[in-house]
């Protein structure tokens, strides 16, 4: 078996790899640099990486408090959307007064 019977054996495979690495080399020719987009995106980036460190900064700093008045932040709400009637009651009261 010669080479030219070889080659006529793999040509599909040999043109579906020439056809892959030609486009291939056309998107890469086609596409814009990577510093071309960073120029481009960097007053986002800058933004965002500002408000990730703030919101770790300030994260640290404030803590909201988990109680209120003996019970967990937002159970009367909770119980309000459930139908709980004893907490919907309490709090028809308080916002009557």
């Amino acid at each position: 078996m010669d080479i030219s019977e070889k080659l006529q054996q793999y040509r599909y495979h040999i043109t579906i790899a020439i056809v892959v690495l030609l486009s291939f080399s056309l998107v890469l020719y086609a596409t814009p640099h990577f510093f071309t987009i960073l120029a481009y995106f960097w007053p986002l980036f800058a933004s965002t990486t500002f408000f990730l460190v703030a919101i770790i900064a300030f994260g640290g700093i404030s803590k909201l408090p988990t109680e209120d008045h003996g019970e967990k932040v937002g159970e009367r709400i909770l119980d309000y959307v459930a139908g709980r009637t004893e907490h919907v009651q309490e709090a028809q009261k308080v916002l009557s007064k």
